[in-house]
């Protein structure tokens, strides 16, 4: 996705495809998130994130208080976001494009009739 994700007020929305038979591992690491993450998505600006699976696909939705490009910063710089990351590692197929872009998924869709209101 090609900037269109940096500072607007929509969720954003991206993908991860776990290895086979990985799921419960996942769901189990969710169940308890460190709390040191949970202060460095608040840090990082993160609010509203929540995810979904089934089966081996994850799919992710979330917002940001002053952009993604901001947010992925903070994150990218933090120790215990690499230590998150890295107890996970055994678990994902793909979590980003050859760019190193998260698997973005594009609105194609949506329908909102109280909007505006």
């Amino acid at each position: 996705m090609t900037g269109a994700c940096e500072e607007r007020e929509e969720p954003l929305v991206f993908l991860y495809r776990l290895k086979p038979g990985m799921g419960p591992d996942y769901d189990r690491a969710h169940q308890s998130v460190w709390p040191e993450i949970i202060a460095l998505l608040d840090e990082a600006g993160f609010y509203d994130y929540r995810i979904w699976r089934r089966g081996d696909l994850v799919v992710s939705s979330v917002r940001t208080r002053r952009g993604y490009s901001h947010a992925a910063r903070v994150t990218a710089a933090s120790a215990i976001q690499a230590r998150w990351t890295a107890s996970l590692s055994h678990v994902f197929e793909d979590i980003a494009d050859d760019s190193g872009e998260p698997l973005w998924l594009d609105p194609i869709f949506s329908h909102r009739p109280d909007e505006g209101r």
